[in-house]
């Protein structure tokens, strides 16, 4: 139990500072709102990491192991970018994961082959132009309940997932990191606009 507070201590520290446009964190007091159609401005190398360094983790049964390569990809067809891209894990503070893929998943979360569990992904709103992050998950609220996002394993197994819930939470927030008892859930993560000072996150439940 001690090791969860601190845990979960150390958690809230690094959810604090976390951004999720390209420019690592909100805009100077004053600036000018984001463009609700796709911005023409270069994205800035950000500062800060773009979620949560990793979540809690919990000891899994032989069944639920998965393959070796722990590797997915992600297929949301209501987005334009998000068309069977590679999925790594890892933490939070990994910036160059974040810079070369459209999205990361959080290491110590869940996977989809597991009875019980959070697949926590996050990505940049803004990203980096000419790399897999660029406006990766600009759209992301373009999704309504009942849309289906696909999720892929490194043997090729597809497991279907249907939106069911949006949530917005501040950065220090931890609870959407946590499972949903008796289910297996993915959750989908970038920061609001036009400030990135809060989180915008997408829970979808595995339907097949």
């Amino acid at each position: 139990m001690r090791k969860m507070i601190l845990l979960l201590a150390a958690l809230a520290m690094v959810f604090a500072l976390a951004a999720c446009g390209s420019s690592g964190g909100s805009p100077e007091q004053g600036q000018k709102e984001q463009p609700k159609e796709q911005p023409t401005k270069k994205p800035e190398t950000p500062k800060k990491q773009v979620a949560p360094d990793k979540g809690s983790e919990k000891k899994k049964s032989r069944a639920d192991k998965g393959p070796e390569d722990k590797t997915l990809k992600l297929t949301i067809p209501k987005m334009e970018r998000i068309k069977d891209d590679t999925i790594p894990t890892g933490q939070g503070t990994r910036m160059k994961l974040f810079k070369e893929n459209a999205a990361v998943h959080i290491a110590g979360t869940g996977f989809p082959w597991e009875k019980e569990a959070n697949i926590y992904i996050a990505g940049h709103r803004l990203g980096f132009e000419g790399t897999n992050s660029w406006l990766a998950f600009y759209d992301l609220e373009v999704l309504k309940n009942g849309d289906e996002v696909y999720l892929t394993d490194a043997d090729g197994k597809k497991y279907t997932y249907e939106i069911f819930d949006k949530k917005i939470v501040e950065p220090t927030d931890l609870s959407m990191l946590k499972p949903v008892k008796g289910k297996n859930i993915l959750s989908l993560q970038t920061c609001t606009l036009p400030d990135y000072s809060d989180r915008v996150i997408y829970r979808a439940e595995l339907k097949s």
